[in-house]
């Protein structure tokens, strides 16, 4: 249940164009919901600014239609993460709106159209990197934020990265995407200002170890300004980014 929605209800209330029995059924399943297998955290969204994410893996497709259904009734966007096609078809019959990222593996609901406000810009070093990148924009995205993305500007021809300097400077935050030996972050830290989230991928051959040789990488990073996420944590990214975004430029006036 988003702010809004809580507002909506109270105000009804307090004007007397609903009953108290009536805004009670209205909030009943407010702040949790229990399905059995899971508990549905309908306060999130007021604690957090978005709802309750739905990640996929593990999960059964009943379950995880059951807790999309339970989402929806808060009229709020709703983003599953590590979906699959047999996921997206189950959840389109949910809901019509319901759109599959294939390449992030999301899905997202956006009951109605919103401003995105800000610029949260979204690089990847290679195209190998490509899917957590996209996993990060469409979080931010569907979080609220304009999201602007920059792909295969990897550090081995570093010129493709030089001539968006410009469109870096413009940003309000940075998620750097980087597997291999994820040098683009610091290289992307040391260009800007702009506060740079750096997220690790599993893309590498053998001494990457997974992503391990890209995450030390980024943590022992010489540019100051770059925090780091788990391993292939695009969705981690994309939450961070949007709330560094949406944090006002003259917040400490």
């Amino acid at each position: 249940m988003s702010n809004q929605e809580l507002i909506k209800i109270i105000g009804l209330l307090y004007e007397k164009k609903i009953k108290p029995q009536k805004a009670l059924d209205m909030l009943k399943h407010f702040p949790t919901e229990n399905l059995g297998f899971a508990n549905i955290d309908h306060h999130r969204g007021l604690r957090q600014g978005f709802a309750e994410v739905v990640y996929c893996e593990g999960k059964s497709v009943k379950d995880v239609a059951a807790i999309v259904k339970s989402l929806i009734a808060g009229k709020g966007p709703v983003l599953l993460t590590r979906a699959n096609q047999k996921i997206f078809t189950r959840i389109k019959r949910l809901s019509a709106k319901a759109v599959f990222h294939e390449r992030s593996g999301t899905i997202v609901i956006e009951p109605k159209k919103r401003k995105k406000t800000g610029c949260v810009l979204v690089v990847s070093a290679g195209t190998s990197d490509i899917p957590v990148a996209e996993e990060a924009a469409v979080t931010a995205s569907v979080m609220g934020s304009k999201v602007e993305t920059l792909y295969d500007v990897g550090v081995a021809g570093i010129h493709r990265l030089l001539k968006y300097v410009d469109l870096m400077m413009e940003a309000r935050v940075i998620v750097v995407v980087a597997g291999m030996d994820g040098a683009l972050a610091s290289v992307v830290g040391g260009l800007v200002d702009r506060p740079v989230v750096a997220v690790p991928t599993s893309v590498g051959y053998g001494a990457a170890f997974g992503g391990v040789a890209a995450l030390l990488a980024m943590l022992n990073s010489c540019s100051a300004g770059v925090a780091v996420m788990n391993i292939d944590n695009g969705y981690g990214a994309g939450a961070l980014a949007h709330k560094i975004n949406i944090v006002p430029k003259n917040v400490d006036k």
